[in-house]
């Protein structure tokens, strides 16, 4: 019992960056959610079980427009593809969770993989009771931020005019970080030059689709040739 104790507490220190984040980015989903129609309990039901940070904010302007399901299906899977390295990193450790693995295969973030490669230097046990405890409270924040957005928006009226731009403000961040990072800026620039070429040519309704799956194709075929030189 002190042990789960210890690991929560651990757990929650560790994840108050993360409170912070999700709290705003959480209201502004709300808020952009009420403003398309969609009421608090929409935004609620979506982040608990979505939950996908980034693609969520895109998903609004999929269910406002009346996206096909096969657009929504791709643009989720490329989008998210990221999580599943990841989870590589936590194979080890998921497979001794037990049925908790496949929460934590849900649940885990961009955010949350960030803190739980900090914890290496605690013990086994410990430190898969502190990335549990630390996925449950993450859901949480994101969750009830993304409820109180919305609650707010239907209480509170709010001029959100260009309160849309934080999703640009959050990938534009996440570009910088990953090219500062990265060893290759290779598939950051063909992911802009891909982009640019299919917005030029497909439009800006349509051009998402194409651009990711002709950057993925790109990258497959760069990483197979890299493999054979």
């Amino acid at each position: 019992m002190a042990t789960k104790k210890e690991a929560f507490r651990k757990a929650f220190v560790a994840s108050i960056p993360i409170l912070c984040s999700y709290l705003f980015l959480g209201m502004a989903y709300g808020l952009l959610m009420q403003e398309q129609g969609f009421g608090w309990l929409e935004s609620l039901i979506t982040s608990a079980v979505v939950y996908t940070g980034a693609f969520q904010f895109v998903l609004i302007t999929f269910l406002s427009s009346g996206a096909s399901l096969l657009t929504v299906a791709a643009t989720a899977l490329f989008m998210n593809s990221r999580q599943s390295f990841y989870a590589l990193t936590f194979l080890d450790d998921f497979k001794h969770m037990d049925r908790r693995k496949l929460y934590m295969i849900h649940s885990l973030t961009d955010e949350t993989y960030a803190v739980n490669c900090t914890l290496e230097s605690l013990p086994p046990e410990e430190r898969r009771e502190t990335m549990f405890y630390l996925a449950v409270l993450s859901h949480i924040y994101w969750t009830a931020a993304s409820a109180l957005g919305g609650m707010l928006g239907q209480i509170i009226p709010f001029d959100l005019t260009g309160i849309d731009f934080c999703m640009t403000a959050l990938f534009v961040t996440i570009f910088i970080d990953q090219w500062e990072t990265a060893k290759t800026h290779t598939p950051a620039l063909a992911g802009l030059c891909v982009a640019v070429l299919a917005l030029a040519i497909f439009g800006a309704n349509g051009f998402m689709l194409p651009a990711l799956l002709a950057t993925s194709g790109i990258l497959i075929f760069a990483g197979r040739k890299e493999v054979q030189a």
